[in-house]
């Protein structure tokens, strides 16, 4: 779909020193290794065509931020892992702009590069200070890394659509400076998104989950309002929020859980959607528990029950929501249905991706922990289209404007 964006494939850029920032920000396990590269591996095709067309390659990404300290860890395995699977010797240097770095971007040879170190360590790039400072893009020109490295590059390529969200130095501002492109990625991410939104065939059926639900929101009252969804499966904590809505007593123990964590504050927009649009809602009907070690599974009708933790839709709804999956014409989903990481509430979510391998629906998911759900349960090339983004997915099928695209849209 023609956006007004330009493509860097086609684009002559043998010789020329290009900045790629691409989005390899991955799951990584507790000794730092990364477990899904998922990310890296979709990176590949505008890293090969930039390293086949003969640039002299800089790359700038991200691992982890302030709200995630124990993911910010340095880029060096994502290297490697690239060097796999482009078949490419891709240098690294843990620097992001000091003298180091520049004294490797400088040496650059034509089909080499080399990924610089990780942007989080710059105060400029980490999402508090995107929250508290809020520069604007033409303000951002004066931060230390456009500034250190603007003047040494030629072409600037950002392939970075998962974080389009964000309005920080490296996604918005090297576009004021010099000729910008976005990689194959970016379209394939904004073309499959906007699929869902504009034409997707009906009936489209959402499957919402997880415990984000501010996602969750977001997302419901632009896709109800301009009838992109046809029906809303809603799991999770979602959808217990919504039985809230509708009048039921949950128990003690849930409803503190939902207190403590101000989830409790949706229940008002849960009313006003349920009165506007309840008749293309489908909540649980009933859900699951652990008592003495075991699942055990209650209708909605029964509750409340004080001392439980519902953390899986019950088999019923499993099935209610299976039947609406295979039927659809259209599916997305968002969040797993349960805590399907405990072997006890991983039916529900286990359920919903055995029902989407199955569907003949046009199919698109999107979100790190939608992924990695995927990825337990089922082969994720049964998927249509698995979307790298989780936050920038959100705000876009929210109708949100996204800083990378504005820019893009603005670029010399």
């Amino acid at each position: 779909m023609e956006i007004g964006i330009k493509n860097i494939i086609g684009q002559d850029v043998r010789g020329k020193r290009v900045l790629f920032r691409p989005d390899i920000n991955s799951p990584i396990d507790k000794n730092g290794n990364i477990v899904n590269d998922n990310r890296l591996r979709e990176t590949a095709p505008a890293l090969e065509y930039l390293l086949n067309g003969g640039a002299k390659l800089a790359i700038i990404a991200h691992q982890g931020d302030t709200l995630d300290y124990q993911n910010l860890i340095p880029l060096e395995k994502h290297t490697q892992i690239l060097s796999q699977i482009t078949g490419r010797n891709i240098d690294y240097i843990d620097d992001v702009c000091g003298d180091g770095a520049i004294e490797k971007i400088k040496a650059l040879k034509e089909g080499k590069a080399i990924l610089l170190g990780n942007l989080r360590y710059l105060t400029e790039e980490v999402s508090t200070f995107e929250r508290d400072v809020k520069l604007t893009p033409y303000d951002m020109r004066n931060t230390y890394l456009v500034r250190r490295l603007a003047p040494l590059f030629d072409i600037y390529v950002n392939d970075a659509f998962s974080a389009a969200h964000r309005n920080c130095p490296s996604m918005t501002a090297f576009q004021r400076l010099m000729p910008s492109y976005a990689g194959p990625l970016f379209f394939k991410e904004y073309n499959a998104l906007n699929k869902i939104i504009n034409g997707a065939a009906k009936p489209l059926v959402f499957v919402l989950g997880g415990a984000k639900i501010s996602d969750a929101f977001g997302m419901m009252e632009k896709v109800l309002k301009d009838n992109v969804a046809d029906y809303i499966l809603a799991g999770g904590v979602t959808g217990v929020v919504m039985l809230i809505a509708k009048g039921y007593q949950i128990g003690a123990d849930y409803n503190k859980w939902l207190a403590d964590r101000d989830l409790l504050a949706f229940v008002p927009a849960a009313k006003e959607l349920l009165d506007k649009f309840g008749d293309k809602f489908v909540l649980p009907s009933d859900l699951a528990y652990e008592k003495d070690g075991k699942r055990q599974e209650t209708d909605v009708f029964a509750l409340p029950i004080d001392n439980a933790m519902f953390l899986d839709i019950g088999a019923n709804t499993a099935k209610e929501f299976a039947k609406h999956i295979e039927s659809a014409a259209t599916v997305f989903v968002n969040g797993p249905s349960g805590v399907y990481e405990n072997p006890l509430f991983a039916h529900g979510t286990k359920s919903v991706w055995e029902a989407l391998s199955r569907t003949s629906a046009y199919t698109v998911i999107g979100g790190g922990d939608t992924t990695s759900a995927a990825a337990r349960f089922i082969d994720t090339k049964t998927i249509d289209y698995v979307c790298t983004a989780g936050g920038a997915m959100v705000r876009f099928l929210s109708g949100k404007k996204l800083p990378l695209i504005e820019a893009m849209l603005t670029a010399l």
